[in-house]
Formats: structure tokens, sequence, C-alpha cells
């Protein structure tokens, strides 16, 4: 990696937003002023095990500022893919508490959970307290606007490189009941304020720094298969800086779990990540991983699928392929003349480097590489891309599907992706 992309990732989040994000190395006393500007007490939602030193330095930060804890406790945060019995929890921790800001003290689970939480206390009572009401693009907003309420303002301290939640309109919601995932999809419910300490990563397991990783390239990569004229340049820096980030220094935090420089490196490319997806959305390997929150995380997952529905979108993503494939290139993972390839077998041989990635790291690159991985899941995955909640990840694919194609051309992938036999993937 070139100093350039950490310094360009630096400039495009300044950039992106302002003093409303604190980011960095040794930033998260930042946190106590920041709760003073929004009034006297604050709830903190924060693991309060392996997390504990992270929330007690919080903790810590909010009485040096003359902050009080909102009901005199840290509430317990969310378990992972923010099980939707967690956001009524902590729901009930804000109706109770009536705090002046909620700090969300954790990874993309707990702060996807304050967001709905936060959500269900400020309109629940007025529109309906029921979580699935707010799933989709803009039901928040709508409800904010019907009944004249606010959210509490969320300061989201994020403490784990992956989802970049602590910066975007996303709150992914899970149903343990079915295993299947829904998305609240809403400006209103991006947090006012964000800090994001890169030290405080050293605390997570290799597997979530890998799930991180994975997950910056997803976020940057669908988008950029996406990106249209009028942002293609601005998705295609963000996304070569961020898979430039990854791939300089994954291998290295495997090996050295302790190492602040690729911590850094790690944690900027998810923030880029969260800023891709603020500009354009993603799509097919985001959908299919609804469906497999019982078997495996979710930037794993993403992981998984992207080098499979690349193939599929091989006719629309020609000039993406070329950017992205000449940085796995560079770094190793791709051997083949790139220049010399068109079409579908320039498609398999980015799809190739972005699996000997996977690899490189740890990661599983297939889906029957997974431990509880079945048929079920293929046909979980099949139902819930024809849920119309859902269907702005089939129309987000470079090359779009309908509810009628997926029986056709997205079977054909999740088959390629359970085996890793890419020959099965139709073309549209």
């Amino acid at each position: 990696m070139s100093k350039n992309s950490k310094d360009t990732a630096y400039a495009l989040l300044r950039e992106w937003k302002g003093d409303s994000y604190v980011f960095g190395l040794d930033v998260l006393d930042k946190v106590g002023p920041l709760a003073a500007s929004f009034g006297k007490t604050a709830l903190v939602v924060s693991n309060t095990t392996y997390l504990k030193p992270v929330a007690d330095q919080v903790v810590k930060a909010l009485k040096d500022a003359n902050v009080s804890l909102a009901g005199g406790v840290i509430a317990p945060d969310a378990k992972p893919n923010a099980p939707r019995e967690d956001v009524y929890r902590l729901e009930s921790y804000i109706l109770h508490f009536k705090p002046d800001c909620i700090i969300a003290v954790g990874g993309g689970s707990t702060i996807d959970a304050v967001k709905a939480a936060n959500a269900l206390a400020s309109v629940g009572g007025s529109i309906t307290p029921e979580i699935d009401h707010y799933f989709g693009t803009g039901v928040v907003t709508k409800a904010l606007e019907d009944s004249g309420k606010k959210l509490i303002p969320v300061i989201a301290v994020e403490t784990s490189a992956s989802s970049g939640a602590h910066l975007t309109k996303y709150a992914n919601i899970t149903d343990p009941m079915v295993g299947q995932k829904k998305l609240i999809v809403d400006p209103a419910v991006v947090p006012p304020v964000a800090v994001f300490d890169y030290a405080t990563t050293v605390s997570m397991p290799v597997s979530v720094t890998i799930d991180g990783a994975l997950d910056a390239i997803a976020h940057t990569f669908e988008v950029f298969c996406g990106a249209k004229d009028d942002n293609f340049d601005r998705i295609k820096d963000i996304t070569v800086a961020a898979i430039d980030l990854v791939a300089s220094h994954a291998k290295t935090l495997v090996k050295d779990p302790k190492n602040l420089e690729a911590r850094e490196a790690i944690g900027l490319a998810t923030d880029l990540g969260g800023y891709a997806i603020m500009i354009g959305g993603t799509s097919g390997a985001h959908l299919t991983s609804f469906s497999l929150v019982d078997v495996v995380s979710h930037g794993t997952a993403c992981g998984i699928m992207n080098p499979y529905y690349a193939i599929y979108y091989s006719k629309g993503i020609q000039k993406q392929l070329r950017v992205v494939g000449e940085i796995f290139a560079r770094h190793g993972y791709i051997s083949a003349d790139l220049d010399a390839l068109r079409g579908r077998d320039l498609a398999v041989a980015v799809s190739q480097g972005m699996i000997e990635f996977g690899k490189a790291i740890g990661a599983p690159t297939k889906l029957n590489d997974l431990k509880g991985f079945s048929e079920k899941h293929i046909e979980r995955a099949l139902s819930a891309a024809k849920d119309p909640q859902l269907a702005m990840k089939l129309q987000n694919m470079p090359v779009p599907m309908q509810t009628s194609d997926v029986d056709i051309y997205m079977e054909p992938i999740l088959r390629a992706a359970a085996t890793g036999d890419l020959s099965l993937i139709k073309e549209k």
C-alpha cells in the first residue's frame, strides 16, 4: 500500500463528514464534550465484558464533562445481528430513563439496534410499536413527519472495523425465529455524531477483523459495480483506497492483531465502505447475506458471494473489473494478463483473485465451507429475494433482476457459491 491510500481515506472521510465525525487513533475521550453538547444525561449502551475498558473510558469522559449516566447504569448491548428482542429491550431503557442523548458503544449490531430502538421509542406511541412497520425505505422519516416527534440524538462510538453503522442510514435487524434480516433504510437514523478510535479494535477477535475487512471490500465493490456516470469517479476513488488498504493490511492483522497501523488501515477501509453505501446501494451479495445470518457473519457472507455475483454482472461492470482487478493483481492475487481479457473471462479472473485473497486471510470462500450450511439456506435466500421489502437489492444490481428472474439466474449463482464451480453461473 502506498501512503497515498491512507491519506486519501482521511481526506475523503473529512470531506464527507466534517466535524460530525471524530476518528483516528486515541480520540475516545472526545465523547464527553460531544455528549455535553446535547444535555446533562446520556444513556450508554455497551458490552461490559470484553469492551469494559472502552465502556469505562467512555463513562469517565462523560463524568469529566459533567454528564451523568441515565438511570445510573450501562444498558447491555445487542447480541450479534441485532435481534428484534434486543431492539425492544433497548427501547424500554430509552422510555424509562428519558436521556438527553444515547451513546451506542460497539459494533454494527449494537449501533443498528440503538437506531431502531430510538425510532420505536420516539414514534412508537404515535404510529405503532411494532418494529416490522419501519422496515423499508424512508418509513421512519414519514413517521416522524406524521407524528411531529424527533429522535433522541445518538453518538455512535464504533469499536469494530465492520459495517460502517456509525456513519450510515441503515439498520439491519434480525428475526431469529426465521433466521432472516430485515432492513431499515432512512437518513433519519444516521447518527448525528460518531466517534471511532481505531485503537479500540485491538480488542476484537481475528474473526471479527476478517469479517470487517471483507465488509469493506463488499460495500465498496458492490456500490462501485452499480456506479453511474455522475458519481463514477468519486466511488472509484473510495473503492480503490478501501480495497488497497485491505489488501495491504489484512494479512498483517491476522498474524499480528495488535498492529495499530494495520488496525487504522482496516478501520479507514470500513469507514470508506460506509461512505460508499451512502452514495449508492449494495446488491446481490448483501441480499443473499441476509439469509445466512445463522451460519456466518455479515461481512464474510458478502465476501463469499461477491466473486460469484461478479460473473453474473460481467456485461455491466467491465470498467469496474479492470480497476478492482488491477489492485488484486498488484498485491499478487491475480497472475493472469488482465489487459488481454474481456467479458466473462475478465470477470472470472477477477473473481478468482478475490477468492485467492479470501483464502490468504483464512476466510471461507464457498458456502459449503460454512458449518451448518444446507439446502434450506438456498431456499431461504431465493424466497427472500422475492420479498417486496428487499426488491431494492434486485434493482440495484448492475444487471438488474425482476422477481421472475430469481429462480432462473440467482439459483445458479447460489449453487456456484455453494460448490465453488464458477461455470454454473448464467448471464442474462
